[in-house]
């Protein structure tokens, strides 16, 4: 009789092993899609912070790098008298071959050991009075022009004038700054110390 009740209680649960392998493998997809899920989202995000940090990178590359140099002597010319600085001449170029620059877009600055204030830009190069307080540029002789005219591109040349503004006496031993900041890139700093004599025309080299 014993024998009889334990087989009929074995009995009872020989269908259910079949569920129990089934209700194991729904968990295992869950987790198996619960988890591919999360990874995409991990990896999305992963990329998308490289691309933004990517774009971080370049922006300050592109900030901090350069987009003109000086070629050439800084030529300063004098006053009528030699004892003032009139005028400062240079020639700019790209040091990117590939890039441009609009020369009318440029922030021209003036400083020496007591004044500093902004140049403003005259359209037309040599165009201005003596008292005019002004700069301008053109593509220096010599040059073809690749392109537009008044843009800084290609292996051009553009000579830039810059006229020392009214009241500023840098005289003999003086230290003067041209800050030149173009619309992209790092500013072109221009810093050089007067000579005991000043002549109509100087290389500042």
């Amino acid at each position: 009789m014993y024998q009889k009740l334990l087989k009929a209680i074995k009995s009872l649960h020989m269908g259910q092993k079949g569920m129990t392998g089934l209700e194991t493998a729904i968990i295992l997809i869950a987790f198996v899609t619960v988890a591919s899920v999360l990874a995409y989202s991990v990896l999305s995000a992963g990329i998308f912070s490289a691309e933004k940090g990517k774009e971080t990178v370049y922006s300050g590359l592109e900030s901090a790098q350069a987009s003109m140099e000086i070629h050439g002597s800084v030529i300063g010319d004098a006053d009528s008298s030699n004892t003032t600085l009139d005028y400062v001449e240079f020639l700019v170029g790209l040091t990117i071959p590939d890039e441009k620059v609009d020369m009318t877009a440029l922030v021209v600055n003036y400083f020496d050991s007591t004044n500093q204030t902004n140049v403003e830009r005259e359209a037309t190069y040599g165009s201005w009075s003596t008292s005019s307080n002004k700069w301008a540029s053109q593509i220096a002789p010599g040059c073809t022009e690749r392109g537009s005219a008044n843009t800084l591109e290609g292996d051009e040349l553009h000579v830039v004038l810059v006229d020392v503004p009214d009241g500023y006496t840098t005289g003999a031993y003086d230290t003067f700054t041209v800050e030149i900041l173009p619309p992209t890139g790092a500013a072109l700093t221009i810093k050089r110390i007067l000579p005991g004599q000043l002549e109509q025309k100087m290389d500042l080299n």
